[in-house]
């Protein structure tokens, strides 16, 4: 396919991916009449009709869904090209977004992210909290730190540590629990609790860590909580020993494509160090 008709297919993938031409706009930067112009201009260039228009939206024929699938590549492709020259000609200058849990966002990383800026100058750190996974194709996030069995395909990068959870309560709290929901019930904190608490002895839930410490902050019960949140939480003891409950890897992690960014590499060599330097705080071996 010639450049300009990538152009204009770009706007084809766009609508097919949103199912209107208004969410094609948006997601382009350009205005409505503009995405209706380069669909009419790729489908009078090659004599077909890619939509079927409902009332609902925009669907792709059935025997167009594999022309959409090389499109998508095509995408992949081009947005790799230039991931990899700004790579190669970009110096250690600009932001570079990290996305993370709350955990980590707010009781780990902005020590981390001091230190970074104390030691290096021209680039930046911008955190984007959030527990659920980023779409690190489109490029939301360059970087992840995340607790994790694995990595998926598409991501490379190394385990700095260990998250350690323990059981922390007010020492006058009743001998009931507080669980999780969203996000987290695919934490392995919730897979213990699964295996060792009653659904009868969970009192009330949350799908953040944090907003978990407060609650038993405020005497509602137990909860199973990542031990650097817990040793952090003024008002709560720890209730168990270290290494009774289970521990996940730490990931400082990119898509393949940002590998070789500098400004990326230098970021995640940063935040590996810092974390291996706390890996026992983060293990919960011992208080930080």
């Amino acid at each position: 396919m010639h450049n300009e008709n990538w152009d204009d297919m770009r706007f084809v993938l766009a609508v097919a991916e949103t199912g209107t031409v208004s969410g094609a706009a948006r997601r382009l930067g350009v205005n409505h009449a503009t995405v209706l112009r380069r669909v009419a201009a790729f489908e009078d260039r090659h004599g077909v009709e890619v939509f079927e228009r409902t009332s609902k939206g925009y669907l792709v024929r059935p025997e167009y869904a594999r022309m959409m699938d090389a499109a998508r590549d095509v995408g992949s492709a081009v947005q790799s090209v230039a991931h990899l020259l700004s790579g190669t000609q970009a110096p250690l200058v600009g932001t570079v977004r990290v996305s993370s849990t709350d955990t980590f966002c707010q009781v780990v990383l902005p020590r981390l992210v001091e230190a970074f800026h104390n030691d290096v100058s021209g680039v930046k750190i911008a955190l984007i909290s959030t527990n659920a996974y980023s779409d690190f194709s489109r490029s939301h996030a360059d970087i992840a730190l995340r607790p994790a069995q694995s990595l998926s395909d598409d991501m490379v990068g190394d385990m700095a540590a260990r998250l350690g959870f323990g059981i922390y309560a007010r020492p006058e709290a009743p001998d009931m629990w507080l669980g999780m929901t969203g996000q987290l019930t695919r934490a392995a904190a919730a897979g213990w609790m699964a295996e060792n608490v009653s659904a009868d002895r969970i009192v009330g839930a949350a799908d953040s860590f944090m907003v978990l410490a407060q609650m038993a902050r405020q005497g509602l019960g137990r909860v199973v909580l990542p031990c650097p949140v817990g040793e952090a939480t003024s008002g709560l003891i720890r209730l168990d020993r270290p290494g009774e409950l289970p521990s996940v890897p730490i990931w400082v992690a990119c898509h393949v494509d940002m590998a070789g960014v500098s400004r990326v590499a230098a970021v995640r060599r940063f935040l590996v160090t810092g974390l291996e330097a706390r890996a026992e705080a983060l293990a919960g071996h011992r208080a930080r």
